[in-house]
Order: structure tokens, then sequence, then C-alpha cells
């Protein structure tokens, strides 16, 4: 299915019914865009797994409609309350994902004007609750593509009112959209439009709130929703994780932000830069090298960052491995 996560079929979705699947996370990451990486994080796919099953089940309670079954343990479907050993597999509700067309470097997006019931959204939809320095959202913001934005918006700042971004899902290299341009090539209507913006900002709070208790601080993350076949929205894919997220904890990220900032200092994400500015759609075919692997240090504390923030999370011990405070006293020190 993806860089991170794989995807077993049990029963295909059709335009009346949901499908059934089993999302399995792995130990592969990827960062830039670049798929899987040369190595693996120990356990970082059960942590996943923990995580987004814990946000799944909250939105459940709290009366958000989701793709999320249960998690899948011997064979059965249970809930996290049930389950006292690591998991890395979860039970879902499919929909059907329809590609995009491709007239030479445009995108077609027509096909979305015959469906309107049990699909994905060709969307990825973020809030931000303060934008980090280092962010892409700078660069659009002072090229003037951001508009209904605070006044004097300043990097690291909490927001008093989120900032809500759309993006695509199904291209090659995710590209930014205007709320205007998400409507127009996905077929939404604007009623359709606001559901969305309300759910985003709905799932925000609740994921907020959940990792304040912790003293975690929630930046910024990522949705998908899909429509399901009665014509209601759905949050489906992955949420909460430090995957979808970006965290802090006392100033340190806990997100693949450590990651990008360990590859940032690498040749090759030098070439991976220059091959993006040559070419959108084509740029990993112009990048000669290969991505180094992760020191074997930075690796271990960072799968203690994964199993820790799934332990604080989840408020159970599913993992051996130092508090939270105490590894991210370590990933300050490499990083």
């Amino acid at each position: 299915m993806g860089s991170v996560k794989d995807l077993e079929v049990i029963k295909k979705p059709t335009e009346s019914e949901s499908g059934i699947g089993r999302f399995q996370f792995s130990d592969r990451y990827s960062v830039f865009d670049w798929g899987a990486m040369p190595d693996e994080i120990p356990k970082k796919g059960a942590s996943l797994a923990i995580m987004t099953s814990y946000f799944f089940e909250l939105l459940g309670r709290k009366g958000i409609n989701t793709h999320y079954r249960g998690i899948v343990k011997d064979g059965k479907v249970i809930h996290l309350d049930e389950v006292k050993e690591p998991f890395n597999k979860i039970e879902v509700d499919l929909v059907r994902v329809f590609e995009p067309g491709r007239s030479g470097k445009r995108y077609d997006y027509s096909i979305y004007e015959e469906i309107d019931k049990n699909y994905l959204i060709p969307l990825e939809f973020i809030y931000r609750n303060s934008i980090p320095k280092g962010s892409s959202f700078w660069e659009r913001y002072h090229s003037g593509l951001i508009v209904d934005v605070p006044e004097n918006l300043k990097p690291d700042t909490n927001l008093t009112k989120s900032i809500l971004d759309v993006s695509t899902k199904l291209e090659e290299t995710d590209r930014y959209l205007s709320w205007k341009e998400a409507k127009e090539i996905a077929h939404l209507c604007e009623t359709r439009i606001e559901e969305i913006k309300e759910i985003l900002l709905t799932v925000n709070n609740l994921i907020t709130e959940a990792v304040k208790i912790s003293g975690i601080t929630n930046q910024d993350g990522k949705l998908e929703l899909g429509i399901d076949p009665s014509g209601s929205l759905i949050v489906v894919d992955a949420i909460g994780t430090l995957d979808e997220c970006r965290f802090l904890f006392n100033e340190i990220a806990l997100s693949k932000e450590i990651l990008r900032k360990y590859y940032r200092k690498t040749k090759w994400f030098k070439e991976v830069l220059k091959a993006k500015e040559k070419s959108k759609r084509d740029w990993k075919i112009l990048v000669q090298l290969e991505p180094p692997p992760l020191p074997e240090s930075l690796k271990n504390i960072v799968s203690q960052i994964y199993q820790s923030v799934a332990n604080t999370i989840s408020k159970k011990e599913f993992f051996t491995t130092s508090p939270l405070k105490e590894a991210v006293k370590e990933i300050s020190k490499v990083i």
C-alpha cells in the first residue's frame, strides 16, 4: 500500500458496500517523499498501531465516523482495552480509490464528477496550531499564496485560531492547494467543504487535549477522509501518530522531524533538493546517491521515542522502555 504500512484486502469495496482490509504497520520509515529508507526502526510499526488505535477509538466514543473496525490479535478483532501486548495490525473498512488521470504534466480529476459514494477523497487535510521555523508553509506564506491567516504571524508561536490547509493526495508529489482549488478538483460542494473543516477542527481539538495531559504539544497534523456508502464523511488511514502529527515535548520534536534533521545534513539530501528543483515529477531518477542508513545510536533512541510516546498516549505499558522525559533528554543530546 505504501512505504510504511501494508494492506491486506479481505473484501473489496463496491459502490454500495464497504470493503474490509487490514493495515500492517511496518518498522519502515520515509522522509522527503523518498519512499522506504535503507533501514528500519525497531518497534516503530507496533508503536504507530497503538497510537492510531487509541485515537480511532477516542473518535468513535465522541461520535465521529471512521473506518476503524478494531485491532487484529490472534485472528480476532478486538479493542485496545482488551490488549496487553504490542500489536501491529488493525482492521478497517475500505473505500474505493480512484487515481486521477494524466495528460502530460496535468492531472485529470474528471472521474470525481461521476462518483458520490464509498470513495477516498483525493486530498490530504492539515491543521496547524503553530508553524515551525523550517516549515514549507513559510515559503508559500511569503509568496502570498496563503491568505486568511493572523497578522504578524511568527514561527513557533501558538495560534489562537488553527490554520487549515489542504494538499493533493494521489499525485506523484503532493502539492498544496487553495480551498477553492481543492473543492474544484475533488468536485465537492461548499457544504461538504464546511463539513470537512469542522471534522478537521474537531479531530485537532481531541488530539490536542488528549496529549496535553502528558505535557505534549500538538503543533500540526494531517487527516485523510472518505465518503462511505451512505454518503457520510469518515476519517480513514491513520491518525494521531508520530508520522501524522508533529508533537513537541520540552521543545523537542517527537516526529519524523528528528529523522529529517539528520538527513538534512547529508549529501543525499542536497541531491534531493537539486533534483526537485529540476523536475517535480521525475526528480527521483535524477538523484545519484542512495540515502545512508541511520547511525545505530540515533536509530535506537528514535525507537525509544516511538515506544515511549505509544505508552504515554495509550496510558498502558506496552513496551519496556525509558519514560518519555528520559528518552527526550537522550534525543536532545544527539540532535
